[in-house]
């Protein structure tokens, strides 16, 4: 993928329909999340316009009339880029730049966009770059050939400015390249995850900004990057965490989710996501300190519903407890939320009672086993050592005498496996 170097940063105009769905405090909300969103890609919001319709106008989104008004502000102001914090259909595109003459982005556009600025690994730029190929496919127009040469700068990058790609049978023969690729990779992950069986595995999950890595960071002793910045990681990073010499979680992170995440992005990522379908345990974070956290609870609780993760166990923890203004706020929550845990992955508060939990979840489910077996039964050895964590291995003259830890169901199918002739 090509990447436009930005000069300088674009000046935008953001755009929301308010149907009556959410609140015009909602709305507001969620303007001020597209603005966070545009300033992540390189944009400087110099306009933040809410229109109330009771639906999207079929050629306009907002309507002519609305949009020719917002016409008359792009000139005096020097505006370069319009977003809408919905999705816009190919017509509505085409029917937008033509009056506008400006670039026109839509959320999941936007959000592309910035996933391509991120992925560092040949993984992530692969998941990005089929996720931007298959929106582009039905939005593909003589406009959007020549993207690059007309505007460049956001929404523009990757496939977008490959003039080649703008045929939509060499796309569709990229995209099947694409998925091929990454069924590889999965096909390696899942191989790589079986191996992880040997021990209870964690992941945590939550919407973007929530402090994911921080706490990453905080249970294990790592060093991943940990940004005040949406989208900061887009690879799952597993590290363990250590109770004691013979006890240990593995734990991974995950991109963040956010609302109207693009379901092209979602399909994309299965295998950077696989590790949530994977883990034992969901660790669901939640940022208290964000005005519409329940909000952010309900939209990472549908994603993992589209995972069809929704019926793992899974800690509610609610992050930087340290800054929150209102410390009354707990009681009423932990009401709502039993069970929940608050932490700050910041400064380490409440992490002893998380790793406390973990822990008990990891004795409750793992107990330790030793089993006598001949030298010449290898293979049974081997066995053993590829599906539980081997704490000893004591050979004798006539037997060898193995130690270790396993899962109840893990050991039930060691026992069948080892008395198999």
């Amino acid at each position: 993928m090509i990447e436009v170097k930005r000069k300088e940063r674009e000046r935008a105009i953001l755009i929301a329909l308010s149907t009556g769905e959410y609140s015009e405090e909602q709305i507001e909300e969620h303007l001020d999340e597209l603005e966070l969103l545009a300033d992540t890609a390189g944009a400087d919001t110099v306009f933040k316009i809410m229109q109330e319709r009771p639906k999207p106008d079929p050629a306009f989104f907002i309507g002519r009339g609305k949009a020719e008004e917002i016409a008359q502000l792009i000139e005096p102001n020097d505006i370069q880029l319009i977003i809408f914090d919905d999705d816009l259909t190919p017509s509505q595109v085409r029917n937008l730049e033509k009056l506008f003459s400006r670039k026109i982005l839509d959320r999941s556009g936007l959000i592309l966009d910035i996933f391509a600025s991120h992925a560092k690994t040949r993984e992530a730029k692969t998941q990005v770059e089929l996720a931007q190929l298959q929106y582009m496919l039905p939005r593909l127009t003589r406009a959007w050939t020549h993207l690059s040469k007309q505007y460049g700068g956001i929404g523009t990058k990757g496939p977008g400015e490959k003039q080649i790609e703008t045929d939509r049978r060499l796309i569709r023969t990229r995209i099947s390249k694409l998925k091929e690729y990454l069924e590889k990779i999965e096909y390696q992950q899942e191989i790589k995850s079986s191996s992880h069986k040997k021990f209870i595995t964690a992941v945590i999950v939550g919407y973007t900004n929530a402090g994911k890595s921080t706490l990453l960071n905080r249970l294990t002793h790592a060093n991943v990057l940990a940004e005040d910045k949406l989208f900061a990681t887009l690879d799952s990073t597993t590290r363990a965490c250590v109770f004691d010499k013979n006890k240990k979680i593995l734990l991974s992170d995950t991109v963040g989710f956010i609302r109207k995440l693009p379901h092209h992005l979602i399909a994309s990522f299965k295998s950077t996501l696989n590790v949530v379908k994977d883990a034992d345990i969901i660790i669901h974070l939640i940022d208290i300190t964000n005005p519409y956290f329940e909000e952010h609870i309900k939209v990472v609780e549908n994603t993992l519903e589209q995972m069809n993760c929704g019926n793992k166990i899974q800690i509610k923890v609610f992050n930087k407890i340290d800054i929150l203004s209102k410390r009354e706020m707990l009681d009423s929550i932990n009401h709502r939320y039993p069970n929940s845990l608050f932490i700050s992955a910041e400064r380490g508060i409440g992490i002893n009672n998380l790793k406390e939990l973990l822990l008990n979840y990891y004795e409750k489910n793992f107990e330790e086993y030793q089993l006598k077996l001949k030298h010449h039964q290898s293979k049974k050895i081997s066995l053993i050592y590829e599906l539980a964590e081997v704490l000893d291995t004591i050979y004798k003259d006539d037997y060898v005498l193995l130690k270790y830890r396993a899962s109840k169901p893990v050991q039930s199918r060691i026992i069948k496996l080892v008395h198999q002739n």
